[in-house]
């Protein structure tokens, strides 16, 4: 059997200058269940793909709450997101009991990149196999930030990680410029439908995603399944009255009009 002499430790660099544990820690995030996120002035929206490995077990666990203005989804290795979950909690935790004022998302962020980031560099340590989607609220608005397990870290207008993410990614890159001046309802709309387009064609329903949201005003909190449920058949009905618009312009359109003799 083939083996690679330079993925025994994550320090040892390959000829081609190449660190293979942490690709394959940032493959384990692309073979994840779908994460999505996006932002307005006021908001942050996460949502996420609730896939069982079979069907006698339940999903698990992909939005997880860190403190009443942050939230984080997954995707990738769950054990390691649930450790990190607590490593955040707890800096959280730290801060506000330190200078009882909350966390602001930027610096928790740049904490875990650079708890992220000693992994790839010492040998008795593996990389995290999991990607984070850190959403939250501060002083200066809303925030949505991207965590690699490489230890690069970039905020976003909205972005999309794991299994066929790159259907929501086109949907999102489409709609981003509405984002900032969308409301709270406008904004888990688009969530549903970027999280639909990960699902190839499957019917979206609220056993099979998750939704959270924090906000002014609002705490970070998972929605429940029965007004994820509402939306969604909100979102058909808006399809199906599309569908019916396209259909009848075309029958009015004059390529299909009966011509005069």
């Amino acid at each position: 059997m083939f083996r690679n002499q330079y993925d025994t430790d994550v320090t040892t660099w390959s000829p081609a200058g190449r660190l293979f544990q942490v690709e394959y820690a940032m493959e384990a995030v692309k073979q994840g269940s779908a994460a999505i996120g996006l932002r307005s002035k006021t908001h942050a929206v996460l949502a996420s793909v609730n896939k069982a490995n079979s069907e006698l077990s339940s999903h698990q666990k992909k939005i997880f709450k860190i403190d009443d203005h942050i939230g984080i989804a997954i995707a990738g290795l769950t054990a390691d997101g649930r450790v990190l979950s607590r490593y955040l909690r707890s800096e959280c935790i730290n801060y506000s009991f330190t200078y009882e004022s909350p966390l602001p998302v930027g610096r928790l962020v740049v904490q875990l990149a650079d708890k992220a980031q000693v992994c790839t560099q010492r040998s008795w340590k593996r990389p995290y196999g999991v990607g984070l989607l850190v959403a939250g609220l501060d002083e200066s608005g809303a925030h949505l930030y991207y965590n690699c397990p490489s230890g690069n870290y970039f905020e976003y207008q909205a972005f999309a990680i794991g299994s066929r993410s790159q259907a929501a990614k086109t949907y999102l890159e489409r709609k981003f410029e509405t984002f900032m001046d969308s409301s709270r309802e406008e904004l888990i709309k688009d969530a549903l439908f970027a999280i639909k387009e990960t699902l190839q064609g499957e019917k979206l329903t609220n056993s099979i995603c998750t939704v959270a949201v924090v906000g002014v005003g609002e705490p970070f909190h998972v929605m429940d399944q029965k007004t994820v449920q509402e939306v969604i058949d909100s979102l058909e009905i808006t399809e199906e009255r599309a569908d019916q618009g396209a259909a009848m312009q075309e029958d009015r359109s004059p390529e299909t009009a009966p011509m005069d003799i």
